[in-house]
């Protein structure tokens, strides 16, 4: 180990440590343009300059490449320093005059007017993007071309790279965004939507899948992530301060031997994919109850602010039943969620919205739960109007769509333009529901749910001694009926266990 002195500050670090590294260590800022981590220092910009005393002899040396191999002094912002960093930014400046990075630099270092005839490029000759597409991907669709003056960032021969896989690394390491995807490649990026929030936001390769997840600490996804599609890459080993990155883990299989099993596997939402008509992934202001959840929560893709296109909705129109009690999809039970979830929803609108009209499309309100019926007539106090129909189709005017239903009280039809459409999808089974049925030897219900053993005497017991039932899995039900379900389902799989622990006690 080998003690080092970073502007007055003290600090111990191990032999061939760079001084950018154990700057890092005291949170001291040295500027670069050219460094990353998943490289090999390159110290071509040079704006990393510091100034190292050692044995009574100072010079200058480029912090992201010299190994500290013994005792020394550095000072990364002395006025040897400064004067040539400024040299440098003025030089930078004046080949890239309108790079917002390289006009910061210089209002912090006192430059004002680059002394050198002005250019209008945009690249700085970093040599980023060409070291981490080669280095890194493994791909090379970006290379230097030319000699002297006359270099610069480019594909081979200048034309849309056959060999870019899209992935965006060079445009991302780019510090001043000369580089843009769409003059390497005609290929189209695929953006990987965030499943928690509905494909409303993107994510990266290494992300949480959700709040509160167990365990809560970032998943890679092997399906996208570079390692796993070309072998190269492993950038995130460089950046992970915990060093807890395992490219070679498997998924295991573990095999437990239990007492009970308590079932509750939820549901799926009802794909409105089904119902074309209704403009799902069609038209972008038609979502449904789930995704507009997601829109209106305040850890969501826009932090609980309600907009379509970057615009507030002023009229807003919620379609109630879609999936549920219809027998065109088989569906003719009701999903019991859905009416009062678009109350809430649309009770959030005016709530957020103040000068916001909100019209709910229903065939029946059914508020049974306590305080449901109060909280609905609340909602139309508010000022939400409840239009009792059948809605036809959805299409597109302008940037609106229009609502084509029948108002079955007054007996007329009516068209409703609209800036938002939310459609109250309903519950269905999961899609491995027969699988699970198969797997546990359960069996279901006309609607396609586990079915109980008695509906009024057994509740949350199956057919099959020691498997209960909790949530959705049964049938469509709300949260306060959920939790009681989980109470009586755990409270009857710990009676189960009590008396196997009794009968082993008794046994030995």
């Amino acid at each position: 180990m080998i003690r080092v002195v970073i502007d007055g500050r003290e600090v111990v670090v191990e032999q061939d440590t760079t001084i950018l590294e154990a700057a890092e260590k005291l949170s001291i800022p040295i500027p670069t343009l050219c460094y990353h981590k998943a490289l090999e220092p390159y110290a071509v910009c040079r704006l990393c300059t510091v100034e190292v005393v050692h044995r009574g002899r100072s010079r200058l040396v480029t912090a992201c490449n010299y190994p500290i191999r013994e005792e020394i002094e550095v000072f990364t912002a002395s006025e040897k320093v400064l004067k040539g960093r400024r040299m440098i930014v003025e030089l930078l400046l004046a080949r890239c005059p309108e790079v917002p990075l390289l006009q910061r630099l210089a209002a912090e270092l006192g430059v004002e007017k680059p002394r050198f005839p002005l250019k209008e490029e945009n690249c700085i000759l970093c040599g980023l993007c060409v070291r981490v597409c080669q280095e890194l991907v493994g791909v090379s669709a970006v290379s230097f071309v030319g000699r002297g003056v006359e270099r610069e960032v480019a594909t081979p021969f200048f034309k849309l790279s056959e060999d870019c896989i899209a992935c965006g690394a060079c445009a991302f390491v780019c510090p001043t965004g000369a580089i843009k995807l769409e003059d390497v490649t005609d290929k189209e990026p695929r953006p990987l939507p965030l499943e928690f929030d509905m494909g409303l936001k993107g994510r990266g390769n290494i992300y949480t899948p959700f709040p509160q997840a167990v365990p809560n600490v970032p998943v890679i996804d092997r399906q996208h992530c570079l390692y796993f599609l070309t072998g190269h890459c492993r950038t995130c080993q460089h950046f992970c301060p915990a060093h807890a990155i395992n490219y070679d883990q498997e998924d295991e299989i573990v095999e437990l031997d239990v007492g009970t099993i308590v079932l509750a596997t939820g549901y799926d939402q009802f794909d409105a994919h089904i119902k074309p008509e209704l403009g799902y992934g069609k038209y972008p202001n038609v979502i449904t109850g789930l995704e507009f959840e997601r829109l209106s929560s305040a850890s969501g893709p826009t932090r609980g602010v309600i907009s379509i296109n970057g615009k507030q909705p002023k009229e807003v129109v919620f379609i109630q039943c879609v999936g549920s009690r219809d027998q065109t999809v088989g569906h003719e039970y009701c999903s019991r969620v859905c009416c009062m979830y678009t109350a809430k929803q649309a009770h959030l609108v005016k709530d957020r919205i103040h000068d916001a009209n909100v019209t709910v499309f229903y065939m029946d309100v059914r508020a049974f739960g306590k305080g449901f019926e109060e909280f609905y007539d609340r909602v139309r106090r508010e000022g939400v109007m409840y239009r009792r129909g059948s809605v036809s189709e959805i299409y597109k005017r302008g940037d609106r769509v229009v609502v084509r239903a029948e108002d079955t009280l007054l007996g007329e039809p009516l068209e409703m333009e609209a800036d938002l459409v939310v459609l109250a999808t309903g519950v269905v089974p999961r899609a491995d529901v027969e699988d699970v049925a198969g797997l546990l030897s359960l069996e279901r219900s006309a609607e396609g749910f586990f079915a109980e053993a008695h509906p009024k005497m057994r509740p949350v017991d199956t057919t099959r001694d020691g498997i209960y039932l909790a949530g959705c899995c049964q049938g469509p039900r709300d949260i306060p009926d959920t939790v009681a379900q989980a109470k009586a389902a755990a409270s009857s799989a710990i009676v189960v266990l009590r008396q196997l622990s009794d009968q082993l006690i008794s046994d030995q």
